[in-house]
């Protein structure tokens, strides 16, 4: 049987997305977390980051320029970025000036070229210009917080590492996967609930999920391969 939709005024949606927003919906179970993620997986066995990058110093790069700014955006400016400088040492010695001008497209583009040349600087400094594999390093450069620590080590490295941004944040507690206060309370529920046979791409399918179906404004649930499993007294579909 197919999807019964159900129509969803915007006030009944708005309360919806507050409640959720609270982290108070339920919790899913063991099974339907791992069922979940079973069909995120046929659906898309080996999901990609969407951020361009040639290694694990542009990568760095194209994630610090990501914070508050869209990847597509982020893309149209690094290619001419990475042309230019795609190690450390070139990315130095490019400047602040130079680094402003070519990515000043992207938000906040002042503080972000300032940080892109201090983290070049330091990781030449103190880690032989390659990226380190260690949280503690990475979380150590100007720029870098956790959740591009976690991007980093996923992507770069294949660590297991789940990266909350604000699409995991809204799938989480929207749909009561993953539901927490902040994106720290998040990813800890999500540690302790993905099935490690998942966890390395958890974080990329989840991503795709709130990029692409489990939108903010007007989630599409007709779409959703998880809409079944959703507490969001929201969702338009029965």
């Amino acid at each position: 049987m197919g999807k019964r939709l159900r129509v969803k005024s915007a006030p009944k949606r708005l309360e919806a997305n507050l409640k959720a927003a609270q982290g108070t919906l339920p919790q899913w179970t063991t099974a339907q977390v791992a069922e979940a993620f079973r069909r995120f997986k046929a659906a898309n066995p080996e999901p990609k980051g969407e951020l361009q990058h040639i290694n694990p110093f542009t990568l760095l790069v194209a994630v610090v320029l990501s914070a508050q700014a869209t990847d597509a955006g982020v893309n149209k400016a690094t290619p001419a970025l990475f042309a230019l400088a795609d190690s450390p040492e070139k990315m130095a010695a490019l400047g602040e000036a130079r680094v402003r001008d070519l990515i000043k497209t992207i938000g906040l583009f002042r503080n972000k070229a300032k940080n892109v040349v201090a983290l070049s600087q330091k990781l030449i400094a103190e880690h032989g210009g390659r990226v380190p594999r260690s949280r503690e390093a990475l979380e150590a450069l100007p720029g870098v917080g956790r959740k591009t620590a976690n991007v980093v080590l996923n992507i770069a490295f294949g660590e297991p590492t789940i990266a909350v941004d604000t699409h995991i944040f809204r799938v989480g507690n929207r749909t009561g996967l993953a539901t927490g206060k902040t994106p720290l309370e998040v990813e800890m529920k999500l540690e302790q609930a993905v099935p490690a046979e998942y966890k390395r791409h958890a974080h990329h399918w989840l991503i795709l999920h709130g990029r692409y179906t489990c939108v903010a404004r007007k989630p599409l649930c007709e779409k959703c391969i998880i809409s079944d499993l959703c507490q969001w007294p929201g969702k338009t579909v029965a």
